[in-house]
């Protein structure tokens, strides 16, 4: 009887030892894998301003939606200065202005026009990839859009937004762990979820990571 009862205990040492460790383990494994699919996802959203912000300066608006933006990337061009030469000391003893320089050839200032791929993203680059959430699972998309806001002193600022929420990002994971972190990002009023860009307030195009 003794024999069962030490065996019982062992069992039950071994199921708490087992739980107090999972208990431990399963945030700090958790927080691994957001830390990472967060990295990528912040890198993928960078890539989206920079799409954004191109496309802006060439059509003075951001786009909302992802065939145009796509377009843009993988078969538009945009004008670049290509520089060649800079004002020497010799130059500037001389009191030879920029200007002069580049009107007496000592320095080329050449516009030339690149594809926006090569510009952006040097050329190897997907740019089907911008529109999906790089995790794993079904291929899924940022939610991407664009207005103008009008400014308390009646400035119209064209604005765009790129999101992906927790439950994108994170799916697969821990899904008690998820919740957890969405109600903590709603507690402090903060999203809950990874965006770049605002579609009710001008944040100058920055991510809320940043």
């Amino acid at each position: 009887m003794r024999t069962v009862i030490q065996i019982l205990l062992f069992i039950a040492a071994v199921a708490l030892t087992y739980f107090i460790y999972q208990s431990i383990q399963r945030p700090i494994e958790f927080g691994k894998a957001k830390d990472a699919r967060y990295e990528a996802t912040v890198a993928k959203l960078k890539d989206i301003r920079k799409a954004q912000l191109a496309y802006k300066d060439i059509h003075g608006q951001f786009t909302g939606s992802w065939d145009t933006l796509i377009a843009f990337v993988a078969h538009d061009s945009v004008r670049n200065v290509k520089a060649i030469g800079e004002l020497t000391d010799s130059m500037i003893e001389a009191k030879i202005s920029e200007k002069k320089a580049i009107e007496l050839g000592l320095i080329i200032r050449d516009t030339v026009r690149e594809s926006v791929i090569d510009a952006l993203f040097g050329g190897n680059y997907d740019a089907n990839s911008l529109r999906y959430v790089p995790v794993p699972g079904e291929p899924t998309e940022f939610h991407l859009g664009q207005t103008i806001i009008t400014t308390g002193s009646g400035i119209k600022v064209p604005v765009f937004e790129a999101k992906a929420h927790n439950n994108v990002i994170l799916r697969g994971l821990d899904e008690q762990l998820v919740i957890n972190l969405n109600d903590q990002r709603r507690t402090n009023d903060k999203y809950p979820g990874l965006r770049v860009g605002s579609l009710t307030e001008t944040t100058n195009n920055a991510g809320n990571w940043e």
